[in-house]
């Protein structure tokens, strides 16, 4: 097995890459899938998945494409292989696909001689200068073999590629386990500061503004981790079309946040000399290398600086800070990068009192963590939880070795470990590196310094790059009682179990990879090789203990018969669970759908109702107005008819009286002299 991967270390990257691609029968030729079809059989789902992302994110870069709609398990499986990298170098991925194969398959070398072709060695040209270089070929186990070096210029920025397996001084220098060290840089440093940005893109870490003697900085320089120099990127300003505005420098500013997404740099808020209202999204296109102003929608926060931002998914969490009138905040906002909406959350709980200066990380793609931070009078070492899917804030108990108060401090994520450096309580910086594991809530110390040196420094950077597989710390200025500029490495000895964990069930679709894929894949790279010792070791062991059977060869076999068939048998299961799950997981998003449509219909019908309940209190309204009237009515008609009554009585009583003036006169003409009284009248 030794002499397999010997001869397999034979070919040089990226050729070593296209022959173990060639032998997965990932590289799409006829003749290598032919040969592959009876190997890739062999690779679990997991392991299948990961060599297929691997290679997308060697050959074509991070994963742009969008996420396959409809129910197709195996692509969306493919997909969020791919997506999960992230910003993965393309060395990177080629190196961890090719150590990945040789763990499953360990002499896929010998049997892929068949059609491997020997690498073809080329003349390398310097292309600042057009001359030919001379490349002197290595003879090992029988292959030629070439190290060679390439000087390009990119961007106009002068920069080396050469093979990682070729080691130069300043990797070698990063030899021992939880100790800071300086590694020897090239180039012109950037001006000492603080309270800069600081992020990681493809093996160069950028260094953006900060503050030096009370002076905002705007400038933006690169540090070629392989190479270890420094340069300085010219920027320019991108002009807004519509706007036809000229163009400008970019405001100087300190305390703000610089996140890296999709071939861009987006510096989130930040102190400026002058403040604007509200706080101003900029993103450096890594392309062109052009500032721009991002057009937000919504009401986006107040401008403030020394908050924490947290990238989440497709999402920026924004938490605290302090404003320009100085005064702390505590408030909540999330920035969608994919429809740059702000939101802003008033969550449940009780949340951490108002801050600036601190950090916070995300775990589980679900808990946001703040740690530490300042006031204008004291600093912090409280530890609250946000649970980003119930928005409720919590205070849990913190154990393990406690840390003291601090503000100004820095922190990076590697799986499920947080590792905080630095910061500093106004009185000294802290000289301690601590992790806190995420799953546990256990503090440690990862390792103590002695003396003013940069890591015991406030405002200072942290990042997490890799060196050969490993991940490393790096670090980069701050504030101690002077302004520092100086890069410090130190390469962890903790390993995740999480990113193994988080593999073996998909990852929901609302929430993307929230850990940096790079790392994860790493810590994943460990744990196979943690897992693989350990098999190892228990096969040993069992026939050790029993002499016979270490003599029995066939036992040993037989052994190891056996534990492949359960292996087998154990990932036949997990399958059928993984199928279940997905069935089980269809049904619940049917039942969801049917759930929302029954609940617009629900809601229609008392939309509905609500609009006949209205429509019978009028009609009850006209009804109460028209009896009132009908009553009115009734006592006219009664009014009415007294009148006629009484109109009719008086007719009456006046026909009669004339009927009776018209009696007496008649008797007057009859006789002429007016009828003589009756004896009753006399």
């Amino acid at each position: 097995m030794a002499a397999m991967a010997r001869a397999s270390s034979g070919l040089a990257y990226p050729e070593r890459f296209y022959a173990a691609a060639s032998y997965a029968g990932l590289d799409g030729s006829p003749d290598a899938a032919a040969a592959a079809k009876g190997v890739t059989s062999k690779f679990s789902n997991d392991s299948a998945l990961l060599l297929y992302g691997l290679y997308q994110q060697a050959t074509i870069g991070p994963c742009t494409v969008p996420k396959p709609r409809g129910w197709n398990p195996v692509e969306q499986s493919k997909w969020t292989s791919w997506n999960g990298l992230g910003n993965m170098a393309s060395t990177e991925a080629m190196r961890l696909f090719v150590k990945i194969l040789e763990e499953e398959d360990p002499g896929w070398y010998s049997r892929a001689s068949n059609y491997v072709s020997e690498p073809v060695l080329e003349p390398v040209v310097n292309v600042e200068t057009n001359h030919t270089e001379k490349v002197d070929p290595v003879v090992e186990n029988g292959i030629y073999t070439t190290e060679p070096k390439i000087t390009s210029t990119e961007n106009g920025i002068l920069s080396e590629t050469q093979d990682k397996d070729a080691v130069s001084d300043s990797l070698g220098s990063v030899a021992v386990y939880d100790q800071w060290i300086v590694p020897p840089t090239s180039g012109q440093r950037p001006k000492a500061r603080y309270e800069h940005g600081a992020a990681i893109v493809e093996d160069k870490m950028y260094i953006y503004g900060g503050n030096h003697n009370g002076r905002y900085l705007n400038d933006l320089h690169v540090l070629d981790l392989r190479s270890w120099a420094w340069s300085r990127v010219e920027a320019g300003f991108e002009v807004d079309s519509a706007e036809s505005q000229p163009s400008r420098p970019l405001a100087p500013c300190a305390g703000h946040s610089l996140i890296p997404w999709e071939n861009k740099l987006i510096s989130v808020a930040g102190h400026t000399k002058d403040p604007t209202e509200t706080i101003q999204v900029r993103a450096f296109d890594l392309q062109t290398n052009t500032w721009s102003f991002l057009k937000t929608y919504g009401k986006p926060p107040v401008s403030r600086g020394g908050q924490s931002v947290t990238l989440v998914g497709t999402s920026l969490v924004i938490f605290g800070g302090q404003d320009a009138k100085r005064s702390l905040l505590n408030d909540l906002h999330i920035l969608d990068l994919e429809t740059m909406t702000w939101d802003e959350f008033d969550a449940a709980g009780v949340p951490p009192s108002p801050r600036s200066d601190h950090t916070a990380a995300v775990h589980a793609e679900r808990y946001l963590l703040i740690f530490g931070g300042g006031s204008h009078a004291t600093c912090f070492n409280d530890l609250h939880v946000l649970d980003l899917q119930t928005m409720e804030w919590s205070r849990p108990t913190q154990q393990g070795d406690i840390p003291t108060p601090r503000a100004g401090h820095a922190g990076v994520t590697i799986g499920e470990n947080w590792f905080i450096v630095g910061g500093g309580d106004n009185k000294s910086g802290v000289s301690e590196t601590i992790v806190l594991n995420m799953s546990t809530l256990v503090w440690s110390v990862v390792t103590t310094v002695e003396g003013r040196i940069p890591v015991a420094s406030e405002g200072l950077s942290l990042v997490v790059s890799t060196y050969n597989g490993e991940d490393v710390i790096v670090s980069f200025g701050g504030y101690n009682g002077r302004y520092n500029n100086e890069v410090n490495v130190l390469k962890p000895s903790h390993k995740s179990t999480l990113p193994a964990k988080a593999i073996e069930s998909p990852l929901p679709d609302s929430v993307s990879a929230v850990h940096n894929a790079t790392n994860a894949t790493r810590d994943l790279e460990s744990e196979v090789e943690a897992v693989q010792d350990g098999r190892r070791e228990f096969v040993v062991d069992n026939i050790e203990k029993d002499p016979r059977k270490s003599r029995n060869g066939g036992t040993a076999e037989h052994l190891l018969a056996t534990l492949k068939a359960e292996k087998e048998e154990l990932e036949s299961s997990l399958n059928k669970e993984k199928l279940l799950s997905l069935q089980l997981k269809q049904e619940i998003s049917e039942a969801e759908t049917r759930n929302t449509d029954l609940y617009k219909e629900l809601q229609s019908v008392r939309g509905q109702l609500a609009t006949e309940q209205s429509r019978c209190f009028k009609l009850e309204v006209d009804v109460a107005e028209l009896r009132q009237k009908l009553q009115m009515m009734e006592t006219l008609q009664k009014e009415l008819e007294l009148l006629q009554r009484q109109k009719a009585a008086s007719e009456q009583a006046a026909l009669m009286a004339k009927q009776r003036q018209n009696s007496g006169g008649v008797w007057t003409w009859i006789t002429g002299a007016p009828p003589s009284p009756k004896v009753d009248d006399v």
